[in-house]
Parts: C-alpha cells; sequence; structure tokens
C-alpha cells in the first residue's frame, strides 16, 4: 500500500520552505513566553475574579447576559450589517482566515462570558458561559469526581467553539459530540430576546439547530453541560497493530464492540487510535482506577502531566517497539494529554521540542498558543500552510472506516493520523447532522436502535509527499475529499478550510432544520448564513439583506 515517491514529480524548493524550516526561531523566544502568560492568565482569572467581584452567581450571569441583549437591540437593521460576535479572526483556533469579518458587520462582544456560573453535583450538571476554555471547565469538577462527558483534548478550545463548531472526546463512543452532552442553551435572538432551548420544551427546534451553526442563529450566552463520574486514574492500554490497512482498520472497529456476553462495563472509558505508517498503529484505551488500584505493587504510574515527560503520541508509538502495555496516568493529566505537544504538530513547529533538554529546561513554555501562531504568519505563510499542509477532520460512518482511509492514504499520506470513534444520536428531524437512513436494518458493532457509530479522522500534519519533495496540492486534496465525503453521506469539520461551493455545502449537510429555525427566529436577515461564514471567498461590504439571497440560491 505504500506510495512511492516515483508517483509524483518532484517540486522546487522556495523561501517559503526555508522559513516554515526555521519558524521555531520566532516561535522559542518570542510565542511560547506570550503563549505562557496568557495560559497563565487563563488558569487563574476565575480566582483573581471571584476575589474582585465575589463568587459567580446566576444573579452576575444575567447581568452580563443583559450586556449582550442590549448591543443586539441598539443594532439598527436599516444601517447596521449583520450580527457577528466581535472576537478577532486571530484569537480564534480555526485554521481559517475568517473573511466574514472583513465585512460590514455588527459585532457584539461576548469576551466577557467566561464564567462557569454554577456546578449541581446532585443532578451532575454545570452552567457554563461560552468562552469558558477546556482547561477551565475540568479544574472546576475534577475536584468533585465529576468530568465534563466529552471534554475535548485542547485547553485552548472554548464551549461555545465546541457547540456552534465541534468537539469530541476519546469519550465520544459512549457519549457522542460535545454537543450532544448539553442539555440546554441560552440564546440571545435577534431581536435580543433572550430563550433557554432544550430537547423538550418550546425551543426543542432550536436546540437542536444550534450545534455546527457557527452562531448563525442565535447568539450563545449560555450552556449546561452534562458530567460524569470518574475515578483518580485511568489505566491506559496500548496496542500495537501492524497489518494493512485493512487489518488496522478491523482491529479499531473491535475496540469499541460490547463483549459478546452483552459486559457493556468492559467497554473502555476512552479509545483513540494513531496510525503512524500505512501498516503500523497503535490503539489506545483507558478504563478509570480507583487510587488504590494504581498503587498496587508492580502497576506503573506514569504522570505525563509534567513539562519534563515525553509528549503522550510518542508514548503511544513506542508500543510499536516495546509491544502492548499497560499504565495508570492520573485523570486530569489524561484528560489534557495532547495539550502539549498540539498533538503531534508540535513537531512541526518545534522539531527538537520532544528531546529531553528542551523539554526538562523549555518543556514548561509549552504549548504555543494557537491564536499567536496566525498572529505571526504572513500571507505568504498562509498560502504554503493551505497547499502544503494537511488539516481536516473527517466525519464517516465507523462502518466505512476502511475504505476512508485507504482515500486517506492515497490523497494525503499524512502520518500520524488520528481515529477516534463517536456516537452520533438518532435525530430525524433535519438536523445538520445525522445517522445514515435506515442503518437499524443492518447495524454494526457499536450501533444500536437510538445511536450510529461514526469515527472522526484526524488529518492534521505536512504530508509525507511535501517531506519528500514531491508536487502536492492541499486545495485539490481538500476537493477531493470533500467530493468522498458527500458521495458517501459523510461530513467536513466545519474549523478547517473549506473548497465547497454553496451548492456542494448543502448536498453534504441537511439545511431542512437550519432554514426553518433561521426564518422562524428572525436570524435570516440579521445573522451571517454558517456557508457565509465559513467560506474562504474574499467578502466585501454585505447587502443589508444578503443571506435571503444566499440560501437560497440552492433551493
Amino acid at each position: 500500500m505504500s506510495t512511492s515517491s516515483s508517483r509524483r514529480p518532484k517540486r522546487p524548493a522556495s523561501w517559503v520552505d526555508f522559513l516554515v524550516s526555521f519558524r521555531w526561531v520566532l516561535i522559542v523566544p518570542v510565542v511560547l513566553p506570550l503563549s505562557f502568560i496568557f495560559y497563565q492568565w487563563i488558569r487563574w482569572r476565575a480566582l483573581l475574579r471571584c476575589v474582585l467581584y465575589g463568587a459567580p452567581s446566576e444573579e452576575k450571569h444575567q447581568r452580563a447576559v443583559k450586556k449582550v441583549q442590549e448591543r443586539v437591540r441598539a443594532r439598527r437593521p436599516g444601517r447596521d450589517g449583520l450580527i457577528c460576535t466581535a472576537r478577532k479572526p486571530w484569537l480564534e483556533v480555526s485554521m481559517r482566515n475568517s473573511e466574514h469579518k472583513r465585512s460590514h458587520r455588527f459585532e457584539v462582544d461576548l469576551s466577557h462570558l467566561t464564567t462557569i456560573v454554577w456546578v449541581d453535583t446532585e443532578r451532575k450538571i454545570m452552567k457554563c458561559e461560552p468562552m469558558v476554555c477546556m482547561s477551565e471547565a475540568s479544574a472546576k469538577v475534577f475536584g468533585f469526581g465529576l468530568a465534563p462527558q466529552v471534554l475535548p483534548e485542547l485547553d485552548d478550545l472554548t464551549v461555545g467553539g465546541c457547540i456552534n463548531g465541534y468537539g469530541i472526546e476519546g469519550t465520544s463512543h459512549l457519549f457522542g459530540l460535545f454537543a450532544d452532552s448539553c442539555v440546554a442553551y441560552e440564546l440571545v435572538l435577534a431581536d435580543g430576546s433572550l430563550v433557554r432551548a432544550t430537547a423538550d420544551n418550546e425551543y426543542s427546534d432550536l436546540f437542536h439547530a444550534v450545534p455546527w451553526s457557527h452562531g448563525s442563529i442565535g447568539l450563545l450566552v449560555g450552556a449546561e453541560i452534562k458530567l460524569t463520574p470518574i475515578k483518580d486514574y485511568m489505566k491506559v492500554t496500548y496496542t500495537p497493530v501492524t497489518g494493512d490497512l485493512d487489518e488496522i482498520a478491523k482491529r479499531f472497529q473491535e475496540s469499541f464492540q460490547v463483549p459478546a456476553d452483552g459486559g457493556q462495563d468492559k467497554v473502555p472509558d476512552f479509545i483513540e487510535s494513531a496510525l503512524f505508517s500505512d501498516t503500523t498503529a497503535v490503539i489506545s484505551t483507558g478504563k478509570y482506577a480507583s487510587r488504590e488500584e494504581a498503587m498496587k505493587k508492580g502497576n506503573v504510574i506514569n504522570e505525563i502531566g509534567w513539562w519534563y515527560k515525553p509528549w503522550f503520541y510518542t508514548i503511544m508509538q513506542s508500543a510499536l517497539k516495546r509491544g502492548k502495555f499497560v499504565e495508570y496516568v492520573p485523570s486530569r493529566q489524561y484528560h489534557h494529554r495532547h495539550t502539549r505537544s498540539l498533538y503531534w504538530e508540535g513537531a512541526l513547529l518545534i522539531p527538537f521540542g520532544n528531546h529531553p533538554l528542551f523539554r526538562f529546561f523549555l518543556g514548561w513554555l509549552m504549548p504555543p498558543k494557537v491564536s499567536l501562531l496566525k498572529l505571526t504568519m504572513t500571507d505568504s505563510l498562509r498560502n504554503y500552510y493551505t497547499e502544503r499542509h494537511a488539516c481536516q477532520d473527517m466525519l464517516i460512518p465507523a462502518r466505512k472506516v476502511p475504505e476512508a482511509i485507504k482515500f486517506v492514504h492515497e490523497t494525503f499520506e499524512t502520518y500520524p493520523l488520528w481515529m477516534c470513534p463517536h456516537r452520533l444520536p438518532k435525530r430525524r428531524m433535519g438536523t445538520m447532522l445525522d445517522c445514515e437512513p435506515e442503518y437499524e436494518k443492518n447495524m454494526e458493532p457499536g450501533d444500536t436502535e437510538e445511536a450510529q457509530m461514526w469515527t472522526d479522522i484526524g488529518i492534521w500534519t505536512v504530508p509525507l509527499p511535501v517531506l519528500r519533495n514531491e508536487v502536492w496540492n492541499g486545495v485539490e486534496a481538500t476537493k477531493s475529499m470533500e467530493k468522498w465525503l458527500r458521495d458517501n453521506r459523510s461530513y467536513q469539520c466545519l474549523y478547517a478550510v473549506s473548497e465547497q461551493s454553496e451548492e456542494e455545502f448543502w448536498q453534504m449537510f441537511d439545511r431542512t432544520l437550519y432554514d426553518a429555525v433561521r426564518k422562524k427566529y428572525g436570524a435570516e436577515h440579521n445573522f451571517m448564513s454558517v456557508y457565509y461564514k465559513i467560506s474562504k471567498a474574499k467578502k466585501g461590504q454585505v447587502p443589508r439583506y444578503s443571506n435571503s439571497a444566499i440560501s437560497n440560491k440552492t433551493k
């Protein structure tokens, strides 16, 4: 299956290649210290707020929301632009340039909504404002022996981003995507009114339409999130797999199957896999364990959260030489296991970042903040990453994993390649994401009557053809991927750069509920459409009511 370098012609080296190779010259002395300061601010801001203003409360939250309502009501529909948040494009984790922020627009500031309003340990629910980061969410509830059901690994991700956009974790085979763990959303609508939407109240249509809408229906100002009980440690098992891609896919699919004896308790709490080549992979599974179990004689405890420890993906990769092994990791450290190295992207930014000397002396500065990396990029660098770097996620039915990873190998040839199974609840109400029609008639491993098992394939690194100095075009590869997804009734995650036309976009996603809700709640002429927001097309002056014309083109 290995792709020969003779398949593609060689490309001449350019000065941008040189610039990319030595980005660390700017990153290490400038970006890393600034990133460290930023992360310390995030770490301590909740405590500082309590000291200055007292403990969070529902009353304080509602006062903060009123500022958003007043701002929205101050908009003049006949003169001001369409509504969007005031967050600067470089602050977003997304790789897109957020061209919609260059248009005539009416900005609403949500930067003050950074509070965890309350935690209900009896009902196992927490209420967060949209700018709360994943690191803050875990720090707040781990002391109660609880964790969000789905806690995406990167500290930088926010609650609002994971709901309006996309969030996944190693627990998603049990709980679904991040939005599937939410029980209520608070939204400020186009007229400035505040509503609380749940799955079974009068705003249930709004509740089901918000995920993946990218703030094009209303402004998310609060979310209630389910929590799950945890233990002090994670028993992590690293299982190497060798063989062709069919064998790797088979072993991966077996990892989330319920055993024949029906022992659901034997299904791991965490599952992820990394393909390190087209013939080697490691499946990592985690099961919560008590402190007493972890401390038993003969068990190995690995506190991977310390700055001087090897990056997590390299621990996974070591199983290819060591064979299958087991270790115990403190639970919170495990939940944030990919943050320090940004999965494996850190090795591209700082090639010597995992060297023991660097980790020991400067590892405490990691990771570089993605937004600061974006801020230091020139147009030439942005174009380089679009054309010669892959950063995409494909959501596919789990049964299609074998053909999907073969396609990715032929089109991208990127390794490591991440795979994470996730449960997709059956909606049948025209949501943007839904299970395959009638999948219940021929259920595959992991499927139930209520949900279908899907898989995220994360493609994030420099493709091997680029490293071999061969011609490889990222734009064409992305277009090819998007066509494959449309043909296979699968989805592209919208944080990434999309090359789809609007017609192609709505062939991939179901617009039925989305359009109905935008019209019903007044978003159609007041908020930018989701395609407009994620499209890479250059934006100029947005006509006053442009989105109705835009969204009607493909009906």
